[in-house]
């Protein structure tokens, strides 16, 4: 993958130039000097966010804009290479639903990426955090989310060329703008698929609860994987609970653990989000469900397309699929419990309120298929439903 940002090598105090990538889209080399103006100096005051990487800060630049400046914190070879894919990622992509590139800044020492602000922050901020007890999300809304995500993802994978994984799909990840309209953001974690391969191996990087099985254990990374976490995202929107929660005792549920007896015994208005106070459109739940369920399928032939998610949500039939009345999916062994952490964190934590950081990574097991003999000897990270 060449360089996407090696024409930018100095901390210019000029305005930056405007490019046009191959998509028509239409981006800027900000200098550090411009960026650090616009946020008071990346001053705590304008921190929106903060992760592994680095922070996030609001800022607004002289000609009124409103900008969300993700500044790396260190320039380790890990961050170096999820600065490039990201820039080369948000430089092929424009969809109404994806967070596209407004800009970046490269310096000796600098690495700054530049988005648009989205002034209602993420879906986590409204499901689990900060705006979580002002019950903005109604029915419609969510239903409007769940619909503009899976857009833009069916956009990833389908329009785009190479066709592009996403590999973090999660409610931090899903930025909301003033009309609660969805955007899928970061991609400092994508992969770029060359036409013909139907999958690839890689090194297990994401967000636990979210992470399909195929992936979590043999990183074997397909669309089918996005399709798999944006199962868990909208069964988390649906029902407003986390995809891991602590229980009393320090034990550890799914999502998916929770809701499958609702779901194998039709009980489909338990599953709704109690905020909601019963507000919701009965037939657009069962739906939505039925599609939950085709995602997080443990089997990733089994999941739908996103392309065919889409269509399902919208109410043009299951696209060849049959709806689900059981979720046969899969439940995490303690094992591979024991490695997450954001069940653990306090709900509303302003780490994770704009939603570019937070995930983990993890060490892939060996794909037990490639040896009869070793997967018999192999430890299961996970279990049937």
């Amino acid at each position: 993958m060449g360089s996407a940002f090696s024409c930018c090598g100095s901390d210019k105090e000029d305005e930056g130039a405007s490019v046009v990538t191959p998509g028509n889209a239409t981006w800027r080399m900000f200098t550090y000097k411009e960026l650090h103006t616009a946020t008071d100096g990346f001053c705590d005051d304008n921190k929106l966010g903060e992760g592994g990487f680095g922070s996030v800060y609001w800022g607004k630049t002289t000609d009124g804009l409103q900008i969300a400046v993700k500044k790396l914190k260190s320039m380790t070879s890990k961050a170096e290479m999820e600065f490039a894919v990201e820039v080369e990622v948000l430089g092929r992509v424009r969809h109404k639903n994806l967070l596209g590139l407004r800009g970046y800044c490269v310096g000796t020492d600098q690495r700054l990426i530049v988005y648009d602000y989205m002034p209602n922050l993420s879906l986590l901020s409204h499901l689990h955090g900060q705006f979580a007890g002002e019950v903005q999300l109604d029915w419609r809304k969510r239903m409007k989310i769940a619909i503009g995500s899976a857009e833009g993802i069916s956009y990833l994978h389908h329009e785009v060329t190479p066709h592009i994984i996403h590999r973090d799909i999660k409610a931090s990840n899903v930025l909301l703008d003033s009309d609660f309209e969805p955007l899928v953001a970061d991609f400092g974690f994508a992969k770029l698929i060359p036409e013909g391969v139907s999958h690839m191996t890689t090194r297990v990087k994401g967000t636990l609860g979210y992470l399909a099985p195929e992936y979590a254990m043999w990183g074997k990374v397909s669309e089918a994987c996005d399709v798999y976490s944006f199962g868990i995202l909208l069964l988390e929107l649906l029902t407003g609970r986390k995809p891991i929660e602590k229980l009393p005792g320090g034990m550890k549920r799914t999502i998916t653990e929770w809701a499958e007896p609702h779901i194998s015994k039709g009980q489909f208005k338990d599953l709704v989000d109690p905020r909601l106070r019963g507000n919701f459109e009965e037939n657009q739940l069962k739906q939505a469900i039925g599609v939950a369920c085709l995602c997080v399928q443990s089997e990733p032939e089994k999941r739908p397309a996103m392309k065919d998610v889409v269509h399902m949500l919208k109410g043009y039939g299951s696209g060849g699929k049959v709806m689900q009345t059981r979720m046969n999916s899969i439940k995490y062994k303690e094992e591979l419990l024991a490695l997450d952490q954001t069940s653990d964190d306090e709900d509303g934590g302003p780490d994770e309120s704009y939603g570019v950081f937070g995930a983990m990574e993890m060490q892939k097991m060996q794909d037990p298929t490639t040896n009869i003999k070793k997967r018999n000897n192999m430890p299961n990270m996970f279990d049937k439903l």
